[in-house]
């Protein structure tokens, strides 16, 4: 799923309107509007006239911009985090006494999480 935030921020910093951006992409302003509300992805061929026209990795517009390792016993598995996955975490670690109940038993954690919130 293409993250639509991420589209409308490298859109507005390139300084098209969505009707410009659709007009170069081929598409209409409503598809680019749907784009970056979530409710539409676009064709493949789609994304990539969008990365090269806004400048921007499809592992960006998609939001697996970072490459995480994952040690296991066998071999190491890789898996991608987003930037905001990363700021997540970062914020966690700032409050020592949550972020270490939430990483000491991360399904513990997720129940109080879901408790809390209703």
């Amino acid at each position: 799923m293409l993250k639509g935030n991420r589209l409308r921020a490298a859109r507005i910093k390139k300084g098209l309107t969505q009707s410009e951006l659709g007009t170069l992409v081929g598409v209409g302003k409503s598809a680019i509007c749907c784009y970056e509300k979530e409710t539409r992805n676009p064709a493949l061929d789609t994304i990539i006239e969008l990365m090269h026209i806004l400048g921007v990795s499809a592992d960006y517009l998609l939001g697996t911009d970072n490459l995480i390792k994952v040690e296991t016993d066998i071999l190491p598995e890789y898996r991608t985090m987003t930037n905001e996955e990363i700021i997540f975490i970062n914020e966690l670690r700032k409050d020592k006494l949550v972020y270490e109940i939430l990483f000491e038993d991360p399904k513990r954690g997720s129940e109080l999480i879901k408790k809390k919130i209703g």
